[in-house]
């Protein structure tokens, strides 16, 4: 073994709707990593939040095969400790790792939690940090940063589940969706990913049925004017001088880009670059840049954009602070067209994560 190569644990699973997702995308990233550079060690958290360490990893030949249980092991908070603790009977064993690379799409993962949990244990980490991560993965917060700091995105309204479930709140909440945002509308569960739980509202009698969908996802429900758009997406590279790569256009196969449309439906298309004009290109990549900056983005991110087709105007739609990495996913491809390969991609963000964390270690936490 190089003993000069650093360890990069793949932390991937979870427990949220994205487990499956999750999993393509840490197969990924095991085949695209410089194993000149780094070594790779996959930890999984079970879709019941159970952490396994998966061993060798030249036993696994497949994605199906990440599913396989292995033995229990558990992070530890000791900022000395740098590494994680392989739990075998009575025994522990210590597994030192240089880096982390979280591949947790939605929540208990994508939200801070871990991010969190990793800032604790002292170990770098590829991606954004606890605030980015939060406010990229709740809908509501993410947007209101955009509305304060004039980034535009389309009209919205929010709602909790339990004042849906008061017959006069509902009535109130019905009322406001038909004065402030109207039919068509979007509803959404505040957060989710990979378009999860997310309907579209043709008119009113279809609202209370696609609502009573998206609460079994969250307690906070999102509802969007719907706009006649195409949708456009740019991806984001670097720290605290990011770059954006070229633009890319998604066309659906079915009315947007839901969860079966991402990943089950061979209609749907990929256009890179997106046959816009120049100037359109120049302001959503222009855009993703600012909008990273806002949330304080880290390493990497997706932005995805809609254009609206009567009107040539541009609204943020959302940004993913860690998107997919699948065979199928935007943003390796947008990367690819900008002139970074999948392999040089990686190691980048792994560097970015070094990087991150040097300029942490600068700021003093205890006076």
């Amino acid at each position: 073994m190089n003993e000069d190569k650093k360890t990069v644990a793949i932390l991937f699973g979870g427990r949220s709707t994205e487990h499956e997702v999750s999993l393509k995308s840490a197969w990924g990233i095991l085949n695209h990593m410089n194993r000149r550079k780094y070594r790779a060690v996959l930890i999984k958290i079970s879709r019941h939040g159970r952490w396994m360490f998966l061993g060798d990893i030249e036993k696994y030949s497949g994605v199906e095969d990440l599913e396989k249980a292995e033995g229990p092991i558990a992070v530890t908070g000791d900022p000395h400790f740098k590494g994680f603790m392989v739990l075998d009977g009575a025994v522990q064993k210590p597994l030192k790792v240089d880096v982390v690379f979280p591949v947790l799409h939605g929540r208990h993962g994508e939200d801070g939690t871990v991010q969190g949990l990793m800032s604790l244990a002292g170990l770098p980490c590829v991606g954004a940090g606890v605030l980015a991560s939060a406010l990229g993965m709740d809908k509501i917060m993410m947007k209101q940063m955009f509305f304060q700091n004039d980034i535009r995105a389309v009209d919205f309204m929010w709602f909790l589940r339990k004042d849906w479930e008061s017959r006069q709140k509902r009535k109130e909440i019905q009322e406001g969706i038909a004065r402030e945002i109207g039919y068509p509308c979007f509803v959404k569960p505040a957060n989710t990913g990979s378009s999860v739980g997310i309907f579209k509202v043709h008119e009113e009698d279809e609202l209370a049925d696609c609502v009573a969908e998206s609460v079994v996802f969250d307690r906070k429900i999102l509802v969007e004017k719907a706009v006649d758009a195409r949708e456009l997406e740019c991806a984001v590279l670097g720290n605290d001088e990011p770059r954006a790569s070229v633009v890319g256009e998604i066309i659906p196969a079915n009315e947007f880009y839901d969860y079966e449309a991402k990943y089950y439906d061979d209609r749907s298309r990929i256009v890179i670059p997106a046959k816009v004009d120049a100037s359109v290109s120049e302001a959503v990549r222009l855009m993703a840049v600012r909008v990273f900056k806002v949330l304080d983005c880290a390493g990497m991110g997706r932005v995805d954009f809609l254009l609206d087709r009567k009107s040539g105007g541009l609204y943020v739609n959302e940004i993913n602070t860690l998107p997919g990495f699948t065979p199928i996913s935007m943003y390796p491809k947008l990367w690819e067209a900008t002139g970074i390969s999948f392999e040089a991609l990686i190691d980048r963000l792994l560097e970015l994560a070094f990087e991150r964390q040097a300029d942490l270690a600068g700021s003093r936490s205890v006076r």
